[in-house]
């Protein structure tokens, strides 16, 4: 089996999936799991390699839809959770979200604070379940969104394990398609369904091949000059200003 070009790992895939499982078997220990199905290719992923470390008992899935998500979103997270054989729940968000707006003087109106909301309740569900279940919350973010701050502090940030947090976008696709995951989840634009036609790349202003590109790039330390000049800068600020969501809060020590 050859070692696949996008990685960025010196290892075949298979080694790379079995790492991962290793990891969510041995983090997670004699306690279940639980995820977000989205309907996207990373939780659809994270959810194939849980299943596959800890079996469909041991792994819940959770589709927290409202009324930005498409219908084709609970469609394919239905699918995933039917394919693996996953306990699921399927909960509306909307009532949720009135009722902040209501209770908050219409606190939680804007297109960003509407959104990160819908993704801090999702986590709170998210939580909510792991305690009934006296589990543990795996997270669905990759290295890209992760290196670029693109994701909502205690909201889709808030969790426990990162299975596929050292993965870069495009390495999650290599690895979605080696492990089975459906091609139409695996072609399908990136959006976390925060907004209505919210997509990751269109929020970006990049695309992912060309992020990723940038990213290793300047992980491994490799010349920028051949990169657009713009799109270096910003993919930089990005970086910048992603620090504070990945450190702890500082402690002021007496």
């Amino acid at each position: 089996m050859a070692i696949l070009a996008t990685f960025s790992y010196p290892m075949e895939i298979q080694e790379l999936k079995q790492k991962i499982v290793f990891f969510i078997k041995e983090k997670a220990g004699d306690k279940p799991v639980v995820l977000g199905l989205s309907g996207g290719i990373d939780s659809a992923l994270v959810a194939y390699l849980a299943v596959e470390a800890l079996g469909p008992s041991n792994v819940y899935g959770v589709i927290l839809p409202s009324s930005t998500n498409s219908n084709q979103d609970l469609i394919y997270a239905k699918k995933i959770a039917t394919n693996l054989n996953l306990q699921s729940l399927i909960f509306n968000l909307e009532p949720i979200l009135k009722a902040y707006q209501e209770s908050t003087n219409k606190l939680f109106f804007s297109k960003k604070s509407l959104g990160n909301l819908k993704a801090r309740i999702r986590m709170s569900i998210s939580y909510g379940k792991a305690n009934e279940l006296n589990a543990l919350v795996l997270g669905t973010g990759n290295k890209t969104e992760l290196m670029v701050g693109y994701f909502t502090k205690y909201g889709d940030g808030g969790v426990d394990l990162l299975p596929i947090g050292d993965l870069y976008k495009i390495e999650v696709r290599e690895l979605a398609k080696y492990i089975g995951v459906p091609q139409e989840i695996i072609d399908r634009a990136p959006t976390a369904g925060l907004w209505e036609g919210q997509t990751d790349e269109g929020e970006l202003g990049i695309t992912y091949k060309k992020l990723d590109k940038i990213l290793m790039a300047i992980e491994r330390g490799e010349n920028l000059e051949y990169f657009d000049k713009d799109d270096v800068e910003q993919v930089k600020q990005r970086i910048k200003n992603a620090g504070h969501k990945l450190r702890t809060p500082p402690i002021c020590k007496i």
